[in-house]
């Protein structure tokens, strides 16, 4: 196409420069005529014959017609010129669309061909299509992770920014997931395969943004339906321009047929048709590059008008699993000593809490005794034999069950913990209680700032719905200064989505987890957390955030926003550029060659005016 545009423009340069000389080639003037006209409208003439055998009349049959009917008349110059043009703005809405899919492209080329396996027999090197769940890959320094995983064996730290979004490259050490297609910067690891190469995130993000482009917004519908319809009354009013004059005011047919040829140009559809879709698809790649995926243009139209957030609470405003807040000391108790004895007893433990607890151990820096033996006391605790003796850590049955006595000082900071919304759980040896411990699914620590840049959006309208126990969400909900309701089953939540959108507010709900999907699928938008999301939360939502990165949220609403700025500004410019031509055309008899520049110009205008928000800020 730009080719083709390229050899347009020689054409038409050359012809001119033929006219200028003595004695006048009329024959190669009359070649690079037609050439000009083969390069610039050979391609929307066939694209026109095709859909017209279908019945179907476009914008590409304006042009051409227009372009011979100024030949017709002479003027073949200027139907060039508006080849040229109409082939210039072709160009550009293509480059415009590769922009947006070269998205797809590069995420594309992050995906490894082939992987390093460790066998029984050694490493082996296998196409990455041939991995399966449960095989343990060697990635070394330098390379990109093949496959959606955990780490085994090994620490490195691996650069995330294809798949998240983040900036910061991010350590990984045993235990930790990884993304396929991210980048191992230092150390060698190795990676247990838990999904499918079919199925890992990276190829998510890839369909998510194909299916993205392919899908119109709703205003993207209306303009084509517009677009089809105006054609055929732009025909219909060219042609009565042509006939009324000619035919009942006596003007020369000459005349009337070059004012209807203009007709013919400058009311043609070409930027408003075009405005719309170099908006969305230039944000819904912007936003791709930077983890925010919107599953199609009329989500992003969407996010643009809300102005009600509800959040589920665990995995979302929460990191979604406990982590140690206090450690108390009954009197003449060091509290150092309570978490080193009760990390111990719990170091052999699967229970969140006690992971909780023993990572809050390893982080101060204690160093645990031997655990001989751990034995569950279902719901209430556990009792550990450790090199030292017995220690329980359980709840306040537990304790007394042993024939022990809780200070009163100590039940009555405990009591005030349990009111913040911590778990708490007393820890003991044989001869007295000693203290206790409390852990709490704590704020993501994006949370604070993405509540306070959707309130700088506008959006005051912010509440957390969650199953927890009111004491716990009213604590979370206190630290980040919005509403909230507790104690909700998954039907109790849709209901409040609908309660609010029934007040006449567009509602965003932002969750994770499986029991948030029907509320995900009834709010105006449904977002979900890309990298700790269930599937089920994944296909229901209309908007994806990678990283796990609240602020993402703000950010995409920003650039729906400004995507809708941008589609009101080339609207208004498109309409108004058209009337202009049309009055000048009537009022001052509008030269082609003028119209052809207002015209054409004007939608190249809209197309780069749409790029701009593939640089989009916040």
């Amino acid at each position: 196409m730009a080719t083709l545009t390229a050899i347009c423009l020689a054409s038409l340069i050359l012809s001119w420069f033929a006219a200028t000389l003595r004695p006048r080639p009329t024959a190669l003037i009359d070649a690079l005529a037609l050439l000009s006209y083969v390069a610039g409208g050979g391609i929307a003439a066939v694209r026109a014959l095709i859909l017209l055998s279908r019945f179907e009349v476009t914008i590409d049959l304006l042009m051409v017609t227009a372009a011979l009917g100024a030949a017709s008349v002479g003027a073949w110059s200027e139907g060039a010129i508006l080849l040229f043009l109409f082939s210039l703005s072709n160009t550009l809405e293509r480059f415009a669309l590769h922009r947006t899919r070269r998205a797809i492209e590069d995420l594309l080329d992050l995906s490894p061909t082939e992987a390093t396996v460790r066998r029984a027999g050694g490493e082996e090197r296998i196409p990455t299509s041939d991995l399966r769940i449960g095989d343990v890959v060697v990635v070394r320094p330098g390379e990109r992770i093949p496959a959606d995983g955990v780490v085994v064996f090994g620490q490195s730290s691996i650069d995330q920014s294809p798949v998240t979004g983040e900036s910061i490259p991010v350590d990984k050490e045993c235990g930790d997931t990884v993304f396929a297609g991210t980048l191992n910067q230092q150390g060698a690891i190795e990676i247990r395969v838990t999904r499918e190469p079919s199925d890992t995130t990276l190829q998510r993000i890839i369909r998510l943004v194909e299916e993205a482009q392919s899908e119109k917004a709703q205003t993207q519908q209306l303009t084509d339906w517009f677009g089809r319809r105006y054609t055929l009354g732009v025909f219909a009013a060219s042609a009565l321009t042509f006939a009324i004059p000619w035919l009942l005011l006596g003007q020369p047919s000459h005349t009337a047929f070059y004012r209807a040829m203009t007709v013919l140009v400058v009311a043609s559809p070409c930027a408003v048709v075009i405005s719309i879709p170099a908006a969305i698809l230039s944000a819904i790649a912007r936003g791709a590059r930077h983890g925010i995926l919107f599953k199609g243009g009329a989500h992003l139209e969407q996010a643009a008008r809300i102005d009600a957030i509800a959040f589920d609470k665990t995995g979302t405003l929460t990191l979604g699993r406990p982590l140690l807040t206090r450690v108390l000391g009954a009197p003449g108790v060091n509290p150092d000593d309570v978490l080193r004895l009760a990390a111990s007893a719990e170091s052999r433990s699967e229970h969140p809490l006690g992971r909780a607890i023993v990572e809050g151990a390893n982080v101060a820096g204690h160093s645990l005794l031997p655990c001989e033996s751990l034995t569950a006391v279902v719901g209430k605790g556990i009792k550990s034999e450790l090199s030292s003796g017995t220690v329980w850590v359980g709840k306040r049955d537990l304790i007394e069950a042993q024939g022990l006595e809780i200070p009163p000082s100590l039940l009555a900071a405990v009591e005030e913990l349990a009111r913040e919304g911590h778990t708490v759980m007393y820890v003991a040896d044989q001869m007295r209680t000693l203290g206790a411990v409390a852990a709490m699914d704590t704020l993501r620590p994006t949370a604070l700032e993405a509540v306070a840049r959707l309130r700088a959006l506008g959006i005051q309208k912010l509440l957390m719905l969650t199953g927890d126990h009111a004491a716990v969400a009213r604590a979370i909900a206190a630290q980040v200064g919005i509403a909230f309701e507790a104690e909700l089953l998954p039907s109790d939540k849709q209901e409040v989505i609908r309660a609010l959108t029934a007040e006449g507010r567009r509602v965003a709900m932002v969750g994770d987890g499986i029991n948030d999907a029907p509320s995900l699928a009834t709010a105006s938008l449904g977002v979900a957390l890309g990298g700790s999301s269930t599937d089920v939360a994944l296909e229901t939502a209309d908007l994806v955030l990678m990283g796990d990165d609240l602020r993402r949220l703000p950010e995409a609403i920003g650039l729906a926003r400004a995507t809708n700025r941008i589609i009101r500004q080339n609207l208004v410019f498109a309409f108004t550029m058209m009337g202009l031509l049309l009055l000048a055309t009537f009022a001052e008899s509008l030269r082609l060659p003028f119209a052809v520049v207002g015209h054409e110009g004007s939608t190249v205008l809209v197309i780069l005016n749409g790029l701009r928000l593939l640089a989009y800020r916040p």
